[in-house]
């Protein structure tokens, strides 16, 4: 299969899911052009017809959560309208329709564009429900095999399903070309679906929350209780069924339901997609969720309200699950079942309903929505949060013995509707492999068979791709070949070039022991391996040192104790700095503290685009102490030096001594790169899953370039006079109440590290004795009472404690 090579991509119209399409792409530097209708050109528009895109692309930078990586990216989306731009069309590999969900709207569209579209252009509607095959009817003959539909979930760039949608006439290739394209370049989930009425995360999804709603009212439960039951002590999304709705908008629900409505009157569940009629007295008021403040739920200065919905009222909210139900919950999913559905407790029965009704109609519906139940199951943890599919959870708990529960309750007239499970789910393959996930494949009751997954070369970037339930595909932490292990470090190799080391410690926390084994990863690297790479397999690169376990050294020995061990780990960030091979941090999620210090010693940084860096240390009133001031100091100096004429080096430091002194985080790599965290050699990965791939790339590749790691050389600090600049600044921010004494005295600290201390400006020093300072004033704080406070508040309730 050729490359499917996309220079540009145009999305028609600038709504909510164009813009925020328009800027996944752009955070993934994907060029894109953003079309909307034209308009009379004003003063607020330039002159412009372009008006429609251009407020959608202003709008992009208010938006929460944020769509764009970088604010300043929104620059980067092209605004485009129908009557003046369409020739630039042609210059566009990939088209994505996303206009309003109305038939006539968009054939009407397509009409239009289709004299102006690259002949070789892939065309995608985004749409959640409308059929794929009867828009593509409006499209010329030649337009049809590259022709299909393309779902991205709000908000796209964190939602990470797309479903794509074939229609008859849309060539296989096609749809390989997309998937591999929308895998690696946008960093999504595919899944494809069937030309069904709202395919599959939302046929499934919303029939689920109409399943709640109902089930909430017949046992009587407020829209809290039935929030913190349905939300993570389900595994679910934190946001429970009633919160999401108002996230996503009931009149946007409202348009979802009515699409099953008017297109499933065959279906044994039809009953149950009737609108719930306080959905419909919601929409008729306006309230239709968060966008218009009230919804399910009202935020009333710092309080939030729950519909009463037999009062028509908002009353004080922060109902919770009883602690019964709440320890079922964490049982395993066997027992968790039988508890469930055998507790006389109304909240109980509550939560087995739920489940019983999504079991049933995941079964039922199979073969008309999906190719095969993983499909189903990948569909709901991407686009609803879950943390296993229906499917899974159904296996896990014991096939044939949720079956026979799910089948007595139809016969007894407590499911949604009289039809009986499928015959597969009781006889055949299934029932005899106790479920609908095997290491061969995952069931297809279209086909009856097993279908195993995509075999698309885009897939074997992926050393560990994401699984389901079932398939015994190996652990990351369990494959490749062991050399060292300890309770808290893995060191491993796939391939036998690369070594890998992987933190285990609960969020992967740096301890005495962490530092052992990355000390003895650098070792064995050096020793036989063309490089080394950090990385761990979740969301998680390092959250930070572990405080918890020097509490036993500190409560024996006070600072004096903890000094040694902070020497240690100064100097395993040198000899990671400094190795004879590439040391690559693949970063993920947080790296925060001693995480983002681990990563800014690394030759090379491999981030995924959903990486959140910082130092984060005066949050427990300390100021970083691996290295991180130290590395704020040098870069400040390197980046001075790279002009020619003299530069003033409080200028470059300025920066760096902010994001530390206000523990500020980077929201996305793009960010952080933004911030001095990654360089610009570093590499941002949209797919979570290539992440190992990319980064044992780089580290190979470096190593065959010839890497030899940087001199230990000198280089100019501030100085006294420049710490002396920062310290008036900060006091103006003390005496002016936006910071504590505790918080100035600690900001005092980052300022004398980062200049250099008592020195003249431009003296030469050394990392090692920068360290010395970051070491010194570490220590100084840890005796300190409201620090002491600060350390203890986190370590035993999660939060900040200002002091």
């Amino acid at each position: 299969m050729n490359r499917f090579n996309v220079r540009k991509v145009a999305v028609l119209g600038a709504g909510v899911m164009g813009a925020q399409i328009a800027a996944q792409l752009v955070n993934c530097k994907v060029p894109v052009v953003l079309f909307d209708l034209p308009t009379d050109a004003g003063p607020q528009t330039s002159g412009s017809k372009s008006g429609i895109a251009m407020r959608a692309i202003e709008n992009l930078k208010k938006l929460k959560p944020a769509p764009l990586g970088v604010v300043a990216d929104a620059a980067l989306i092209q605004p485009a309208n129908y009557e003046e731009h369409l020739g630039l069309l042609a210059d566009c590999d990939l088209v994505i329709e996303a206009i309003a969900e109305r038939m006539d709207w968009k054939l009407d569209l397509y009409q239009k564009i289709a004299p102006a579209l690259n002949p070789a252009a892939i065309v995608a509607s985004n749409t959640s429900g409308l059929s794929i095959t009867k828009l593509s009817a409006a499209l010329p003959e030649s337009i049809r095999p590259r022709f299909c539909g393309i779902h991205f979930f709000n908000p796209p760039r964190y939602m990470s399903l797309v479903e794509l949608i074939p229609t008859p006439t849309t060539e296989p290739g096609i749809l390989d070309q997309l998937e591999s394209f929308v895998t690696t370049a946008v960093g999504k989930g595919v899944v494809r679906a069937k030309d069904t009425p709202n395919f599959v995360a939302n046929r499934v999804g919303i029939a689920g929350m109409l399943a709640t709603i109902h089930e909430a009212g017949k046992f009587g439960l407020s829209y809290d209780v039935v929030d913190d039951l349905t939300g993570k002590k389900m595994g679910r999304a934190s946001s429970g069924t009633f919160r999401t709705a108002d996230v996503v908008g009931l009149d946007t629900m409202a348009h979802v339901i009515k699409t099953l409505q008017d297109n499933l009157a065959d279906d044994p569940f039809f009953p149950s997609y009737a609108t719930p009629p306080v959905l419909k007295r919601l929409i008729e008021q306006g309230a239709l969720g968060q966008k218009s403040g009230a919804g399910f739920y009202k935020k009333v200065g710092k309080d939030i309200l729950r519909l009463d919905p037999d009062k028509g009222e908002y009353v004080a909210g922060g109902g919770k699950a009883d602690t019964l139900v709440e320890r079922i919950l964490k049982k395993p999913a066997a027992e968790r079942l039988k508890l469930l559905r055998e507790s006389s407790n109304p909240q109980a029965q509550f939560v087995w309903a739920i489940l019983r009704d999504s079991f049933h109609y995941v079964a039922v519906h199979l073969h008309e929505i999906a190719e095969c139940a993983r499909d189903v199951d990948f569909a709901m943890r991407w686009g609803f949060g879950m943390k296993q599919g229906p499917f899974e959870l159904w296996q896990d708990a014991g096939w044939l013995q949720v079956a026979q529960w799910v089948k007595e309750d139809i016969e007894a007239g407590k499911a949604l509707c009289a039809a009986p499970l499928p015959q597969w789910v009781f006889d055949g393959p299934v029932a005899a492999a106790g479920g609908v996930h095997r290491p061969e494949g995952s069931w297809s009751a279209a086909h009856a068979r097993f279908v195993a997954p995509s075999t698309l070369p885009v897939y074997q970037r992926q050393a560990f791709p994401e699984t389901v339930l079932g398939t015994d595909a190996p652990a990351p932490l369990k494959a490749g070949t062991e050399e060292f292990r300890n309770e808290e470090i893995r060191v491993w190799s796939l391939d036998g070039e690369v070594l890998i080391a992987s933190i285990t410690a609960k969020l992967h926390l740096i301890s005495p022991a962490v530092t052992e084994g990355l000390l003895k990863a650098v070792e064995i690297a050096e020793a036989g391996y063309k490089g080394l790479v950090i990385w761990s397999p979740d969301d998680v690169f390092s959250a930070g040192a572990n405080l918890e376990s020097l509490l036993p050294v500190f409560m024996k020995l006070g600072a004096k104790g903890i000094a040694p061990e902070e020497k240690k780990l100064q100097d395993a960030m040198l000899r990671i700095r400094y190795a004879q091979v590439p040391v690559v941090a693949a970063m993920r999620g947080l790296a925060l503290g001693g995480g983002c210090e681990l990563a800014v010693h690394c030759a090379r940084r491999v981030a995924h685009l959903e990486s959140y860096v910082g130092l984060v240390e005066v949050g427990v009133g300390l100021i970083p102490g691996g290295g991180g001031l130290a590395y704020i100091a040098r870069r400040a100096a390197e980046m001075a030096g790279a002009g020619n004429a003299k530069a003033d080096l409080l200028q470059f430091l300025s920066d760096g001594f902010t994001n530390a002194a206000m523990a500020k985080v980077a929201t996305s790599a793009l960010e952080a790169r933004q911030m001095g965290w990654l360089l610009p050699d570093d590499v941002v990965v949209p797919h979570k899953d290539e992440l190992l791939f990319v980064a044992t790339a780089q580290a190979r590749a470096m190593a065959d370039s010839g890497y030899r790691p940087p001199h230990r050389a000198t280089f100019q600090v501030a100085g006294r006079n420049a710490r002396a600049t920062i310290t008036g600044q900060l006091v103006n921010l003390r005496d002016g109440g936006f910071a504590s004494a505790h918080d100035f005295h600690i900001a005092s600290l980052i300022a004398d590290v980062v200049c250099g201390g008592d020195v003249d400006a431009g003296s030469l020093v050394t990392e090692e004795y920068l360290m010395t300072l970051e070491r010194k004033h570490f220590c100084s704080l840890l005796e300190h009472p409201k620090t002491q406070e600060r350390i203890m508040g986190m370590l035993q309730t999660g939060k900040p404690v200002r002091n």
